[in-house]
């Protein structure tokens, strides 16, 4: 039997319904941007895989880092030791992170990165002898699938049996250049009773809306607005961190930076599992106290893994370095020529772009789950390429290591799909 089969015995699949018989495709192999699969098939990674393998699949640079790790120190619990990676990361990244930042805690993913976050905000008010329990965050945003992080999400396709479950939080729209007198409005209303402990944004990019993109200014005031009622913000930047947007973190691109921000997917390359919440030294101070109860009792066993530190060292440093930075700024050039080039096509409905992410909307109603959704994937993976329809929503984010011919294929391929389908 191939992968695929063997696969249906006892695989539980994440966002298939399992009635309608899925199939999974075997991938084998992995290098720079291709895939390939089982039957020897080659595919382009043109999400790098849920934005995560931004320097490209088993960078040797990256693996090689992760290699030397192994063989001097694969785990160590974090809660009474510490480790040379862990201290280095931490390091590193305060230097590269929004001003600010001062304090690294460490996760098993994006998810619980926000719990965490949610968590720090809750207590922080809690700690100081005052009751804030609701939250603000953005109509149909994406911050994970834990309880917390469902609470602040708005997409019912993921929070549905569990709405009358979640924390309290007031939605508001995202800011679009022309709400701004309205957004105030809403915020000044649900400010009045002095119950908010936190805002929670995806800064820029709600990435799993469709990679809708809001206006910088407007969050900026909206941001200034929570600093001034003393609500703690908390940017979720597990998607648009480490490069995409153009700049090392979509907060970069605003004046007013973030209380707590929320790490993970390209933290680590793609290679291992791990996330980091960050927080200014306010946040953190407001723990410290004679009574061990007002501490962070908030922990993961593999916190800190040595390995998967070694393996954000090597990103960090790839990151930085003029090769990838001026791939960053190429692929952001030639997605602005492609959107250039189908903006007026007859079934493009809108197109936004930023850094390293491109998406076009179709000029018709799609369900974010459908066979017309479904139709458009086979029909890229049939030309060998992955890209992964949000809705009626295609979205490019490749690795910085991809090829211009890689891209070009891309390109074509989407041109491809407009002009069949």
């Amino acid at each position: 039997m191939n992968l695929r089969e063997r696969d249906q015995k006892h695989l539980w699949h994440p966002l298939k319904q399992h009635q309608l018989q899925p199939e999974s495709l075997g991938i084998v192999k992995a290098k720079g941007c291709v895939l390939t699969d089982e039957d020897g098939n080659e595919y382009i990674d043109a999400i790098a895989t849920w934005y995560t393998c931004m320097f490209g699949h088993c960078n040797d640079f990256i693996t090689s880092r992760v290699y030397a790790q192994m063989q001097q120190l694969d785990q160590v619990m974090f809660s009474d030791f510490t480790h040379e990676p862990a201290v280095k990361l931490s390091e590193e990244l305060i230097k590269i992170l929004p001003e600010g930042q001062n304090k690294i805690f460490f996760n098993d993913n994006g998810s619980t990165a926000v719990e965490a976050s949610i968590k720090m905000a809750l207590q922080y008010y809690f700690n100081k002898g005052k009751k804030r329990s609701t939250f603000i965050a953005f109509e149909n945003g994406f911050h994970g699938d834990t309880f917390g992080a469902m609470g602040v999400s708005g997409l019912s396709v993921y929070n549905g049996p569990f709405e009358d479950l979640l924390i309290d939080v007031k939605r508001i729209p995202t800011p679009n250049g022309e709400n701004h007198e309205e957004i105030l409005s809403l915020l000044k209303d649900y400010a009045s009773n002095d119950d908010i402990a936190g805002f929670v944004y995806e800064p820029l990019v709600q990435g799993a809306a469709g990679m809708k993109i809001h206006d910088a200014e407007g969050l900026n005031e909206i941001l200034k607005f929570c600093k001034e009622h003393q609500i703690i913000t908390i940017a979720d930047e597990v998607m648009t961190g480490f490069g995409k947007t153009g700049k090392h973190f979509a907060s970069d691109h605003i004046e007013t930076k973030p209380d707590i921000i929320c790490l993970s997917k390209a933290l680590t390359a793609g290679l291992i599992p791990m996330a980091i919440t960050s927080c200014t030294q306010e946040i953190y101070d407001a723990f410290l106290s004679d009574d061990i109860a007002k501490g962070f009792f908030h922990c993961h066993t593999y916190s800190a893994n040595p390995v998967a530190c070694s393996a954000a060292i090597a990103g960090i440093e790839l990151l930085q370095t003029d090769a990838i930075q001026k791939n960053i700024k190429e692929i952001s050039i030639a997605h602005k020529a492609f959107e250039e080039q189908v903006k007026n096509h007859p079934k493009i409905k809108s197109t936004r772009h930023i850094g390293v992410i491109l998406a076009l909307d179709l000029n018709t109603k799609m369900a974010r789950y459908g066979d017309l959704r479904d139709k458009l994937l086979k029909f890229f993976m049939s030309r060998g390429v992955f890209l992964r329809p949000l809705g009626n929503t295609i979205y490019i984010q490749v690795p910085y290591v991809i090829t211009k011919e890689e891209l070009e294929k891309v390109y074509r391929t989407i041109e491809e799909a407009l002009d069949t389908l």
